[in-house]
């Protein structure tokens, strides 16, 4: 089971740098953000025990949301051993993000 954990920007380089890291880029004000945390939940059992799913507030993460660019919510990107490999916006399915993580 993937790990979901919120993060600041003191961690974010030392969490994506190794492994497969979905950072999901979100604001409590977003209510399509608020939609992909009920699916990120349900995805979490079904993908692999060493995936992680990174949340990461932009409200209170500015550099962050700066750095890469999020300019539409929710943003996700997938970080494989600290690079970014895909890059998607909006809700996603529970089956693509189980895909995603275990890839």
């Amino acid at each position: 089971m993937a790990t979901i954990r919120e993060i600041k920007e003191a961690e974010f380089d030392e969490t994506v740098k190794s492994g497969v890291v979905l950072v999901d880029f979100w604001a409590p004000w977003c209510s399509s953000c608020r939609m992909l945390s009920k699916v990120l939940e349900q995805a979490a059992p079904a993908a692999a025990a060493s995936a992680v799913i990174a949340k990461v507030n932009i409200d209170e993460e500015r550099e962050l949301a700066i750095r890469f660019q999020v300019s539409n919510l929710p943003r996700l990107i997938l970080f494989k051993d600290g690079q970014a490999v895909q890059d998607l916006t909006g809700v996603q399915s529970r089956p693509k993000l189980v895909e995603l993580l275990n890839s």
